[in-house]
């Protein structure tokens, strides 16, 4: 859930899954999150920054699950950590949030989603200290075909599979906020009417304060 090294979510797939860092970039680490958004020949592209003087990031988040439960992604990042996350990635200039959304999904997966639902919630951080506003749209997988392989172009999601809630639950501790209450809100509460979680970061890294909105 692509780029962005972080923070990106993703389980929006990988690009917004580890949190850990204070720096979003588009290149071979993805950032959920959150998921790949470089292939073969494809040089990456960094937003411009905004006038608000951030740098504004587009993700998409995808959730799949079947009767053998959550689909969650195994990435491997360039320090050599690993962490999980739902599929998904940046989405590219030119697409809707649908199309990147398949594409990431395809990528990272093997997967082909042929509808979706949603979008299910969204996410907007702005970490102001970071450089960076993200914007996330997650959606449900409605009608999937395929098998789980793993081919990722960016060689980032090394393994993917279904797991059950408990064990999706410990795969993501550590996530940001931001990644895991909104998945758990839909996945335990049944959140789906695409309601917004916002969140303000300040800081950066150690010192990093999350604050989630309640208006």
């Amino acid at each position: 859930m692509s780029a962005p090294r972080w923070p990106l979510p993703p389980g929006y797939g990988a690009a917004i899954a580890s949190g850990s860092g204070d720096t979003v970039e588009r290149s071979s680490e993805r950032g959920r999150g959150l998921g790949n958004n470089r292939r073969q020949g494809h040089e990456p592209v960094l937003p411009a920054i905004a006038a608000d003087g951030l740098r504004h990031w587009q993700v998409a988040g995808g959730v799949v699950a079947d009767e053998r439960g959550l689909l969650l992604v195994e990435n491997l990042r360039r320090n050599g950590e690993v962490d999980w996350s739902t599929p998904g990635g940046v989405v590219d200039p030119g697409e809707s949030t649908v199309q990147g959304l398949t594409r990431e999904v395809h990528e990272e997966t093997g997967l082909s989603v042929a509808s979706w639902t949603g979008p299910i919630y969204r996410v907007e951080v702005i970490a102001p200290d970071a450089g960076f506003f993200l914007r996330v749209e997650a959606h449900r997988a409605a009608a999937f075909t395929g098998a789980v392989t793993v081919d990722d172009p960016d060689g980032i999601v090394v393994s993917a599979e279904f797991v059950d809630i408990g064990t999706a639950r410990n795969r993501l501790l550590g996530a940001s906020p931001w990644v895991v209450e909104p998945l758990l809100a839909h996945l335990e509460d049944g959140v789906g009417d695409g309601r917004v979680f916002r969140y303000l970061v300040e800081g950066r890294r150690e010192d990093r304060r999350v604050t989630r909105s309640h208006d």
